[in-house]
């Protein structure tokens, strides 16, 4: 049976009494979880400092695109993590918000909300990011009830359904090939016009059952309580509103990397990405990052994994250099 609460004497004991650490995780998602385990395994005394464990895991309803798992949820696949973790005995912080990172005589300053410093020799950045949101009425009520921010992730559950997608740029023109196999009947709703480019555009010519609502607001998420079974919309053009029934909504209009933490020690793209090399190394030495705060383009929780334990394997020869 899994063990799912962090081991609080480790975190305890070991975020009192180590002094210098050699590596510390900011981040306990699938990317600083995974680095933990690869960096325990090589020796080195780490830690996890985070929020919450499990990070964007709690945001996914199902998972059913992980090798060896044929289907779970997030929050179960965030426990399974977490109980890998606490066997090698590694400490978790939660609960925690650091509100500096500095560099200073080549060891980084971790400072927390409560004032306490941490001292590591290298250090990751794993904090994810947050889904753009329209914030309009309904949209929390029936998120993972029909709302998604991820099409790669839930498109499979939305099969025979006649799904939203919102938004107008490269995600959301990705987003109705993603879910051409699978949804019954397709609509595009944006505010403005198409930003996408046009080889996207292009192949959407080819599906039939495709409806592009443009210069159209979404007003309201629509629902029975369970599960939302609609839209209300606002025809910009014409001032009208009028309802738009279906079954699944992806809001696909981007997202917003955490990376305020790091920004100003490392280079960033113009969308706040952390620009890292294929080492998860950031312009900064002894400072990396890994998942979905980097600018690497497909946000996956695989992908954040498989990057954790690339970080971590570079941490480690940067540390036994």
């Amino acid at each position: 049976m899994f063990n799912f609460e962090v081991n609080k004497k480790t975190e305890t004991s070991q975020f009192h009494t180590v002094t210098i650490w050699d590596a510390l995780i900011i981040g306990g998602g699938p990317a600083g979880l995974n680095a933990a385990l690869y960096l325990k395994r090589k020796g080195k005394v780490v830690g996890v400092i985070t929020k919450e464990v499990g990070g964007q895991l709690h945001n996914t309803s199902e998972v059913d695109n992980y090798l060896g798992i044929n289907h779970t949820t997030g929050k179960a696949l965030s426990d399974a993590f977490l109980d890998h973790i606490n066997q090698f005995d590694i400490p978790v912080l939660q609960d925690a918000e650091v509100t500096s990172v500095q560099k200073n005589n080549q060891l980084f300053e971790i400072t927390l909300a409560t004032g306490k410093m941490y001292q590591s020799k290298t250090l990751l950045l794993t904090t994810g990011g947050k889904p753009r949101q329209l914030h309009i009425p309904g949209e929390f009520e029936y998120a993972n009830k029909g709302v998604s921010y991820c099409t790669t992730c839930d498109a499979p559950f939305f099969k025979n359904k006649h799904v939203v997608v919102a938004g107008g740029g490269n995600s959301a023109a990705e987003s109705v090939l993603d879910l051409d196999p699978f949804a019954s009947k397709l609509t595009v709703v944006h505010r403005s016009q198409w930003r996408a480019d046009q080889i996207l555009l292009d192949k959407h010519k080819t599906i039939d059952k495709l409806t592009v609502h443009l210069q159209t607001q979404i007003l309201e998420v629509l629902g029975n309580g369970h599960h939302m079974t609609g839209l209300k919309v606002l025809d910009k053009q014409s001032n009208q509103e009028r309802i738009i029934d279906a079954g699944g909504l992806f809001i696909e209009i981007g997202t917003i990397p955490n990376s305020s933490l790091i920004a100003h020690l490392v280079d960033t793209n113009d969308n706040q990405e952390i620009i890292v090399n294929g080492q998860q190394e950031t312009s900064l030495a002894g400072l990396y990052a890994a998942g979905d705060v980097t600018n690497q383009p497909s946000k996956q929780i695989v992908i954040a994994v498989a990057e954790g334990a690339k970080a971590a394997l570079a941490m480690n020869q940067y540390l036994n250099q």
